[in-house]
């Protein structure tokens, strides 16, 4: 009898912690599902212009910019924003130790006036551009976040930025989305007067 007792509570207890697994497991599942589902809605909506420049290493310096510029949050609020993004080889192209300069904390009125000329208030994705520039004769004015103007224009195809001192600079790939506006990779920096 004493046996056959022992056997009862051995197999309740062996059901017992089959049922807690068994619970554990769907739990566990279910936790799953939810993390898939969250994950799915996250995936689904692009990063901010920051995070999208941030994971890509093409942008690293202009994220190292943004940063010193203290412009991280401004860059991440709520927009919408168009930048005119320039690329690591477009910071490159500056004359040796501007940018090493501009990163200084002393420079940072500087660096911010150079940074906010890359953004305009609003959401341009390369069509409206395009559309903007051929119904007025080929330039469109743009006022930039700094309070100066790029002149836009097309050649060969291509949008072209012209800055306030005369200089050039190419969209290289238009329409990066992010969740407040769009980016524009430019292969110059432009500057402001």
């Amino acid at each position: 009898m004493k046996k056959i007792a022992t056997f009862v509570l051995a197999g309740m207890f062996i059901s017992a912690c089959a049922q807690n697994k068994q619970n554990n497991d769907t739990a566990e599942v279910a936790s799953a599902e939810v993390e898939t589902v969250t994950d799915a809605k996250v995936a689904d909506t692009p990063p901010t212009i920051v995070g999208v420049a941030a994971g890509n290493d093409a942008f690293s310096t202009l994220v190292a910019a943004v940063k010193a510029a203290g412009l991280v949050e401004t860059l991440s609020g709520e927009g919408p924003f168009t930048v005119f993004a320039p690329t690591n080889d477009a910071f490159g192209k500056l004359p040796a130790g501007t940018v090493e300069g501009l990163l200084k904390p002393e420079a940072k009125g500087t660096l911010t006036a150079v940074l906010t000329y890359h953004v305009v208030a609003g959401k341009f994705e390369a069509a409206a551009v395009v559309d903007a520039i051929k119904k007025n004769n080929g330039k469109f004015e743009v006022k930039t976040v700094q309070g100066g103007t790029i002149t836009l224009s097309l050649e060969g195809g291509n949008v072209v930025l012209t800055d306030a001192t005369g200089a050039k600079s190419t969209v290289i790939i238009p329409d990066v989305a992010a969740s407040n506006g769009v980016i524009h990779a430019i292969d110059s920096v432009v500057m402001p007067q």
